[in-house]
């Protein structure tokens, strides 16, 4: 079997953020006691005519010891590893530019915890790609070890020709991920207008069946493990991947899975037209997802345990009976999930389905909001109320209350694990902002000085923090409150 991931531990690195130290000059791995990057990339080329290397691979990912990457984060804002993958990069095309071809050389730079000080992760090869600024995925591959809760595993872009997937060692992870180190599942992907092929490596290693029904493959192992996977458009419809020995297996797609928050536009009034109504008419605020705050921000108030209950149709379902899914917050800031099958933690980005029919996407924060939050839920059922004038945001207004769907449900326990008081009181101010329909979009004043606000985008990607001056969000767009992501629909 050929070597899809080259992978090396790189020790007695005194300082890991010093790019020369991690290359190594040509001509010194002679007199090295082990290899360092240069070296790795020339022992391993991506193709070779003889002994003679005619490609070398482009993509390389570095993990650094956690700590460091988080000492770089508080004290410079990240620019030591931004540094590192260029200076990196640059040497990459210094000493292999005629060995590239039309590949760009990129670098990722990222945090590992199970990393020593002074050591690095080196990765790379056949399958491991870094996208291109600005590419949009054009596969998502989840992973299921009940058919109920689906997993992210990896995005698969437009460009890259192979996803390897197993237990992490070598490719991506899969959750649950039953056959240890037995073998990988190999993703192949042949461009937009094909359809991806899955293949096992090696060969035989498990048994894979594809129920074209709900539109996954159960791969099984000689001793009875089982996991589901499922590889899917993004943004649409499953995607009936081919398992290469049953090449006849062509059921078509299912139908679209709600797993994003599309803008909604709201209809207009029976009888009217958009000739006829007011502008600001059709205005709404409608609560899209709930931000999960960190508790440990909260440590004070005593608050333990932050519990989110939802019923059968997956709306919320503050009041009593039996939920079909519990979300958990921990005082640790872990999140974990309960159905009526069992508790098990959650791993962000995930699909959460325990009925099959609806489900319930859960996806990491924008980094500049990870200090308060640890997770951005997707509401299955918006709720969403119409904007009439200006109005108040806020614990002490009436106004918007409707919106406010944590505020009398008692999910907070304290560490005697009682309940106590609405969850609004974690991070939301009385008043949090004012806000008015305009002509161009949502018009945002912040009311508070202690009330954080952000704004993101159709996508919940970071626009920015807003403060006592106005601001316009354009139709579509996010502002967060306290644990509420209020997007402003016209």
């Amino acid at each position: 079997m050929p070597t899809y991931v080259q992978h090396e531990v790189l020790g007695r690195i005194p300082d890991v953020f010093n790019a020369e130290a991690i290359w190594q000059t040509a001509g010194l791995a002679l007199f090295a006691r082990r290899p360092l990057l240069r070296d790795l990339l020339e022992r391993c080329p991506r193709e070779q005519r003889g002994r003679a290397a005619t490609r070398c691979f482009a993509h390389v990912t570095l993990r650094l010891p956690q700590e460091d990457v988080d000492d770089d984060y508080h004290l410079t804002r990240g620019n030591r590893a931004r540094e590192l993958a260029e200076t990196l990069a640059a040497l990459h095309r210094k000493d292999f530019g005629d060995l590239l071809g039309q590949d760009e050389v990129r670098y990722h730079v990222a945090g590992a915890d199970d990393l020593a000080a002074g050591e690095i992760k080196v990765r790379f090869g056949h399958a491991v790609y870094l996208p291109a600024p600005g590419e949009q995925v054009l596969f998502d591959v989840s992973a299921s070890g009940d058919g109920a809760n689906w997993h992210a595993v990896c995005p698969v872009y437009p460009d890259q020709r192979l996803a390897l997937i197993g237990d992490g060692a070598t490719g991506s992870a899969a959750p649950g991920w039953p056959f240890g180190g037995d073998g990988v599942i190999l993703l192949i992907n042949d461009g937009p207008d094909a359809e991806p092929v899955l293949q096992v490596r090696p060969k035989g290693a498990f048994d894979c069946v594809r129920d074209a029904r709900p539109g996954h493959y159960t791969v099984t192992s000689r001793q009875g493990k089982r996991l589901l996977l499922k590889v899917a458009r993004a943004g649409g419809a499953s995607q009936p991947a081919v398992w290469k020995p049953r090449a006849r297996d062509t059921a078509p797609p299912l139908g679209d899975e709600a797993t994003a928050m599309p803008v909604r536009r709201v209809s207009a009034h029976p009888g009217g037209t958009d000739a006829t109504f007011a502008p600001g008419a059709r205005a709404r605020l409608t609560l899209a997802a709930l931000a999960l705050p960190r508790l440990s921000r909260y440590r004070g108030t005593g608050v333990t345990r932050l519990e989110l209950a939802f019923d059968r149709t997956l709306a919320l379902a503050p009041g009593g009976g039996a939920p079909a899914l519990t979300l958990t917050v921990d005082a640790a800031d872990a999140l974990h999930v309960a159905t009526p099958a069992g508790t098990q933690p959650v791993q962000l980005p995930a699909t959460l389905a325990p009925q099959g029919e609806r489900a319930l996407q859960m996806n990491a924060v924008p980094a500049q909001l990870a200090e308060r939050y640890g997770a951005l839920v997707a509401l299955p059922q918006p709720v969403a109320v119409p904007l009439a004038g200006q109005a108040l945001f806020g614990r002490g207004s009436p106004a918007l209350a409707g919106l406010r769907v944590l505020d009398a449900a008692r999910c907070l326990a304290g560490a005697d694990g009682l309940p106590q008081a609405g969850a609004d009181r974690l991070g939301l101010s009385r008043s949090a902002f004012l806000c008015e329909a305009a002509p161009h979009g949502l018009l945002v004043t912040r009311q508070s000085a202690n009330q954080a606000l952000y704004q993101l985008d159709e996508q919940l990607h970071y626009v920015g923090t807003l403060d006592d001056q106005p601001a316009l969000l354009p139709p579509g767009h996010h502002v967060v409150a306290g644990h509420y992501v209020l997007r402003y629909d016209a």
